[in-house]
This record gives C-alpha cells, sequence and structure tokens, in this order.
C-alpha cells in the first residue's frame, strides 16, 4: 500500500511539473532543418541564415507562427559556426521607418565575408524581382568595390560571436577560438585591436556574448584629464568563464572584470541566450558529457 502510495505520489509530481512546463511553453511550428547557428530578429521576424553544412536562409515569424524561405549562400561557401550581425546605420532611426535591414556573415569553417540586404516578409512590394535581387548574399566590398575578408589569417572562427558598438556604431566586437577578443572598424575596413581574454579556459567558442547597450541602455561617459571618452560594456559567457568588458573608443584599451559561473553553467557551452531588461537566459547548453534542457537567468 505504501508502495503504491509513493508511486501515485511521483505520478502526480510529474503530472504537476509537466503542466507547470506548459504554462511556461508553447509547441511553435517545427524548424524546415536542423540549424547551429544564432538568428537575428528584426521587428516580428527571427532571420535564420544558413546553419550547419545548410546554406538555405528562412525568416520567421512569430506573430504568424510561419516560415518564408529567403535566399541561399553561395554554393562554395560552407557553413560551420560562422557568425550574423546586423548592421547599424550611422543615422540611428532610418531603419525603423523602412523594411530594409543589412545583414554580415563571416567567418565559420572556411571563412566568408558577405552581406545581405534584407526586405521585411511584410512589405507590400509590386516588383518581387525587385525582393529576389535584395535578398541575395554577395561579398562585402570597401568603398572601391575591392572584397573584404573579415578574419586574422591563421585563426581559427568557428563558433565566433560579434555584435556592433561604437559612437558611429562602426566598431565590430568579435570573440573567438582560443581567447581572442578583436576590434574591426567597418569604416575603414581594418582591424584596430587585438587583445587576449583573461581566462584560463583556453576553448573560448560559440559563447554567450552581450552589449550592455542593448535594449536603449546609454552607455557610460567617462571624464578623464577633461576629457570626455567613450566607454562602452560588454559580457561574455563560456564554461567556467565570466567576464565584464569594456572598451575605451578614444584610447583603444580593454578592461576586463571577472564574473562568478554558477556551477549549473560552468561546464556547458553552445547554449542558446537572450539578453532583455538586464536580464540573460540561458537556454540549454552541451558539453562533452552533458546535453542540457535548463533555463538559466542571470541579472546584470
Amino acid at each position: 500500500m505504501a508502495k503504491q502510495t509513493a508511486t501515485q505520489n511521483s505520478q502526480k509530481r510529474e503530472t504537476g511539473r509537466s503542466q507547470q512546463l506548459n504554462t511556461h511553453f508553447q509547441t511553435l511550428k517545427e524548424l524546415p532543418f536542423h540549424f547551429l547557428n544564432l538568428n537575428v530578429s528584426y521587428k516580428h521576424e527571427l532571420i535564420i541564415c544558413g546553419g550547419a553544412y545548410q546554406r538555405a536562409c528562412y525568416s520567421y515569424h512569430t506573430l504568424k507562427n510561419e516560415y518564408a524561405f529567403v535566399c541561399e549562400y553561395p554554393s562554395d561557401v560552407s557553413l560551420w559556426g560562422h557568425c550574423v550581425v546586423k548592421l547599424v546605420d550611422s543615422n540611428s532611426n532610418k531603419d525603423k521607418d523602412n523594411n530594409q535591414i543589412t545583414l554580415l556573415s563571416f567567418g565559420g569553417e572556411n571563412r566568408h565575408t558577405l552581406v545581405m540586404k534584407y526586405v521585411t516578409i511584410n512589405q507590400k512590394i509590386k516588383e518581387i524581382k525587385q525582393i529576389k535581387q535584395l535578398q541575395s548574399m554577395v561579398t562585402f566590398t570597401d568603398n572601391h568595390n575591392n572584397p573584404i575578408i573579415i578574419g586574422r589569417d591563421n585563426y581559427d572562427y568557428r563558433g565566433a560571436r560579434a555584435l556592433i558598438d561604437g559612437i558611429n556604431n562602426n566598431l565590430l566586437f568579435i570573440t573567438y577560438k582560443y581567447d581572442n577578443i578583436s576590434v574591426f572598424d567597418l569604416n575603414t575596413f581594418q582591424f584596430i585591436k587585438h587583445n587576449q581574454l583573461p581566462t584560463d579556459n583556453n576553448s573560448i567558442w560559440y559563447q554567450c556574448f552581450v552589449s550592455k547597450s542593448e535594449n536603449g541602455q546609454v552607455q557610460e561617459m567617462m571624464k578623464t584629464n577633461q576629457k570626455n571618452q567613450q566607454n562602452y560594456q560588454m559580457m561574455l559567457f563560456c564554461f567556467k568563464t565570466g567576464l565584464s568588458i569594456e572598451y575605451n573608443e578614444d584610447t583603444k584599451t580593454f578592461l576586463f572584470q571577472e564574473i562568478t559561473v554558477c556551477d549549473d553553467i560552468a561546464s556547458l557551452f553552445t547554449y542558446a541566450y537572450v539578453y532583455v531588461n538586464d536580464i540573460i537566459l540561458f537556454f540549454g547548453g552541451y558539453s562533452s558529457t552533458v546535453v542540457s534542457n535548463s533555463v538559466q537567468k542571470y541579472s546584470i
């Protein structure tokens, strides 16, 4: 009798746990195929630019719960661990008034650097051919139409993570294997700074890398020697490494501060993550022995 009661209690706990999960999560339409890549959000869309050995790009509409095919990467591009970011126009209010954005794709197994002019699927455009011409991955070029490759020779950019910041939204910050951080100027098309991350974890890749200036936050203005200096603050998590990173645009210097990482994710990387309202949410993750299905919350 006691054994039967214990079994019933266990079943009730599992049922309650399942009901609780159903309260927080909603099942959406399945992906067209397996992706191993972060996506870019724009208005009510998630733009998925290829995946592990998949060259197709799709847009997912969060309100309609629908996928739409966008384009394919060139046939000579092999995708594994590449990075995609949304370029920001120097006129910060410009892309709020139209339905077109520019995506930059780089890195990966065989380094590539491509851009795509993306037109939202909600826009009513008479010429369908115009959309197809815009929505294609093309070579990233400088002002003289010379091709640009973002990446240092003999460095591995699989699993790299990047973000854009700077007073003119022209600084591309890249963190990549094994303990590297670089700054690429999108105006001059040159690397302007390299540094090593202060970590004893020699495998920084597929990490969480976010800017504190996201979600409309204002970067810190500091006065040093009576001169205003703009400092950009970022955060990085991977395995047991947690870092607060500050970059001074005037002096081109980094300042690093270590952050404690909780035991639950200290063995993980390749987790999905989202930063919103001073909170970073970590979804899942992978280690050599564990595939996690947990959700963790970090309060900045």
